[in-house]
């Protein structure tokens, strides 16, 4: 029988010897082998917490930094561009955005992310620093993953939100200010304009402005010249009134992006209508202000001799344009649209424009709805 007190600490504690070392270390490690125990010997341990949890433990949010004048909170199905550093609770390291200089993008509450994160993010604001601590079992849960994030750890992310958007939303228009005088006519679809601009990012960094070239942009909307959105907010505007346009990346450069310009980013502009003119109907490159002459071709041919070379087709139409009788497609080179005018009349292409040969394109159109009838 053994004695009580011998120098086996396992049976002194009524346990056996491994089993007393599973219990006093649990998985740290076991004293090295020949290491004794004395009997009745008090045992002193150092322990560092490294974290807690409960396993009924919900997402814990801490705001660090709430921009002034927030007046959209991110949701379940937005696309959001954040950077972060990821951290443990005793400030080790594991990730970082800004260690790869580019924004994390992905949707909020769809799953794409741990489910920590997905609540986490979700009513933040554009330029919000928000601090998220995620316990395990809405992380990584009790195996951790790679090298850096070890099993049950909770995890710290601080968290700046550049900006954010919904796969539905429009251009938003907000309008700056307007011309004292009064407006009759505000630019519309074809409309050729010249305006200025300033493009930045919602976390205003700086991307182009029409003042670095010192003269104002110029486009013809809808004619997929500027992208989709900045098109949209320039129309219905007043000649020297200022907007701020918020431009969703389905409607800028996209997931892709552009040169100068990151994937799936948010735009700002603030543009200012310099000028606006009447555009042309489509396929049109001159009209006239009222009926064009009746004996148009014998006007047309300065010489009389029965055809029209480039020279005086030019002459003729400049002089309509100076005499305010008609007016060519604006925003393109005059000479340009007027070579292409007689190109379009010398339908044998022999540098010359007979009787037969020209026509008026309101002739053209009406000869074309009679072939397709």
């Amino acid at each position: 029988m053994e004695e009580k007190g011998s120098g086996k600490h396992g049976a002194h504690l009524g346990l056996p010897e491994p089993q007393l070392a599973a219990d006093l270390y649990g998985s740290s490690p076991v004293p090295s082998p020949g290491t004794v125990i004395p009997p009745q010997a008090s045992l002193v341990f150092h322990v560092l917490l490294i974290d807690v949890h409960n396993p009924k433990d919900t997402v814990q949010l801490e705001t660090l930094e709430l921009p002034p004048g927030c007046v959209r909170r991110a949701k379940a199905g937005d696309f959001m561009r954040y950077h972060y550093n990821g951290s443990l609770t005793d400030g080790t390291l594991f990730d970082s955005s800004y260690s790869r200089n580019h924004t994390y993008n992905t949707y909020i509450g769809q799953g794409y992310i741990i489910p920590g994160m997905d609540q986490g993010l979700q009513g933040v604001c554009i330029g919000e620093r928000r601090r998220i601590t995620v316990p395990p079992h809405l992380a990584y849960g009790e195996n951790g993953t790679g090298d850096k994030i070890p099993g049950s750890a909770v995890l710290i992310f601080d968290v700046h939100v550049i900006d954010f958007h919904n796969p539905a939303d429009p251009v938003e228009i907000k309008t700056l200010s307007r011309p004292p005088e009064s407006c009759n006519e505000t630019s519309k679809l074809g409309d050729f304009i010249r305006y200025h601009y300033n493009c930045s990012l919602l976390d205003g960094t700086r991307l182009f402005s029409s003042h670095d070239f010192g003269a104002p942009q110029e486009a013809t909307l809808g004619a997929n010249k500027v992208i989709e959105g900045l098109d949209t907010g320039l129309q219905g505007m007043c000649v020297g009134e200022r907007r701020q346009l918020v431009v969703p990346p389905h409607l800028a450069h996209g997931e892709s992006g552009a040169r100068g310009v990151p994937g799936s980013a948010v735009l700002l502009f603030e543009v200012e209508l310099v000028s606006r003119e009447d555009g042309l109907p489509t396929g049109y490159l001159f009209v006239w202000h009222k009926d064009p002459p009746a004996s148009l071709f014998e006007d047309m041919d300065l010489n009389k001799d029965g055809e029209v070379p480039p020279e005086e087709f030019s002459s003729f139409i400049k002089a309509q344009v100076n005499e305010g009788k008609g007016r060519l497609m604006p925003g393109q080179d005059p000479e340009k649209t007027i070579g292409d005018m007689f190109q379009n009349q010398d339908r044998n292409q022999d540098g010359k424009i007979t009787a037969e040969e020209l026509k008026l394109k309101s002739d053209e159109d009406q000869e074309r709805v009679h072939e397709e009838l």
